[in-house]
């Protein structure tokens, strides 16, 4: 096991991707369970703050020290089994998400969750239940965990399989694997019709499993995952629309939504049902005409959106696509539909590229990141949409607006140039989050709550809506 104390081979563990800045006294590198169970052994013992890291790609602060010991998974980095039979993979909870995406496929095999950032930890993104453009499809992270081994701040591990230990009504018993047994009693809190990633996934009956996934690492530290796989689909069809208008875009989204409901619940297989639903508006594009200069020059708005088709069904549900791009006015005459894989590449990098520029500009500038993290009920999407953008207009803040719309999820980033306009940036941070939280949303979809959000998760408390993870 590796320890570091040296301040200046430790500087890189003491931020993240939103540029939040810690401390730390010394960074060890566990490479198995029982290093990770005698760490926390002795840090309890001598009273140590310990903070789990993963590949630090988070937005919330989570993995930034406030002192203390820092404890890198990046050594427990095995694949330990993909079974292609009964299509689970086990893996260490240092493996890259893009290491094994690449391995996956190559095996024909798929794994849903996709968050932006492609080179996360597989047990940060169980840690904070991540989810991503697919997530409006196939939910979150915690819909394809299905066995944890994780070890508590006591040193006792746990090992858990879905579907063999539930609470009875709101009081669960776990057992540990030295046997001993903890007994809890689940809080009753307030569920959202929304992705939320704020707070203890808490239910009456629940799986014991499901307490930890999305945990942030406050309950303890993973180190083994058994992660649920599908077959790879036949195809996707792939396409990034723009409109000149953003009402139509967001239009456009709507129905998309709806139809791809209908199509769900009724099990249809010719119709459309979008696994991805993307926006992004003009200021967005702007941001991204370098990199993209065949953006047309008078869209005020974009949508990406994929679905999985077969061989009999690609040519009737493009077609479908296609009316429905016409109703709402989108430009098909300049829009980019995927012709090969290369081509559904670059749609993917046109989306993750819009995160990586907002964070430069942010680091270069030494600012923490100020974006947010929102999911409101649907139908509150298109009036919190022009709520927020209003606000920041009337700041007078530069900013750009992308994110999960399928999921009502917006992503608003603030780019303030300077100090002075920072701070506006973060008076008016604080008043959107209450009014994600008014409209019946969450302030944390998806980034988690992280050290940056912690006072919004006591103002629900007090306000008597906690609300619980991954929905």
């Amino acid at each position: 096991m590796i320890i570091k104390t040296e301040q200046n081979e430790i500087q890189d563990y003491l931020k993240d991707a939103s540029n939040t800045m810690g401390y730390c006294d010394v960074v060890v590198y566990p490479e198995n369970t029982n290093d990770v169970v005698s760490i926390l052994i002795q840090a309890n013992t001598e009273k140590d703050k310990v903070t789990v890291c993963g590949n630090r790609t988070g937005l919330a602060g989570g993995s930034v020290p406030t002192g203390g010991i820092v404890l890198s998974t990046e050594k427990m980095n095995r694949i330990l089994e993909i079974n292609e039979e009964e299509k689970f993979a086990i893996v260490e909870s240092g493996v890259l998400l893009s290491d094994f995406l690449k391995i996956l496929k190559t095996k024909k095999l798929y794994y849903p969750p996709d968050p932006t950032e492609l080179n996360c930890f597989l047990g940060g993104t169980v840690a904070t239940n991540a989810s991503g453009s697919k997530t409006f499809k196939y939910g979150p992270t915690r819909t394809f965990v299905i066995g944890i081994e994780i070890v508590l701040p006591t040193g006792d591990v746990l090992v858990l399989e879905r579907g063999q230990n539930f609470a009875q009504k709101f009081e669960l018993s776990i057992l540990t694997a030295n046997g001993k047994n903890i007994e809890l009693i689940i809080p009753l809190v307030k569920s959202l019709p929304t992705k939320n990633t704020a707070g203890y996934f808490c239910k009456e009956n629940m799986d014991v499993i499901d307490l930890f996934i999305g945990s942030e690492g406050t309950l303890g530290i993973l180190t083994k995952l058994k992660l649920k796989l599908l077959p790879a689909p036949q195809m996707v069809l792939s396409a990034v629309i723009f409109f000149n208008s953003e009402d139509d875009g967001l239009n456009f989204i709507e129905e998309s939504r709806n139809e791809s409901y209908v199509s769900r619940k009724n099990k249809l297989q010719f119709s459309i049902d979008a696994l991805a639903l993307e926006f992004f508006d003009k200021y967005a594009l702007n941001f991204l005409r370098d990199d993209f200069p065949n953006i047309p020059d008078d869209a005020n708005s974009a949508v990406w959106f994929e679905q999985e088709v077969g061989e009999v069904s690609n040519n009737q549900i493009t077609d479908l696509w296609i009316s429905l791009i016409e109703k709402h006015h989108g430009d098909l005459s300049n829009s980019w539909i995927a012709m090969n894989e290369n081509d559904k590449l670059k749609f993917v990098e046109f989306r993750h590229r819009i995160s990586t520029k907002v964070n430069e500009f942010i680091s270069v500038r030494n600012f923490r990141k100020l974006g947010t993290d929102f999911a409101v009920p649907d139908k509150e999407l298109k009036n919190f949409y022009y709520q927020l953008k209003n606000d920041v207009i009337k700041a007078e803040l530069d900013y750009v607006i992308y994110g999960h719309f399928g999921n009502s999820h917006i992503h608003l980033n603030m780019l303030p140039k300077n100090s002075e306009e920072f701070e506006t940036a973060k008076k008016l941070y604080n008043n959107m989050c209450l009014s994600a939280i008014n409209a019946g949303g969450t302030f944390a979809a998806e980034h988690g709550v992280g050290k940056n959000k912690r006072r919004y998760c006591l103002i629900c408390m007090e306000r008597k809506l906690l609300m619980r993870c991954g929905e």
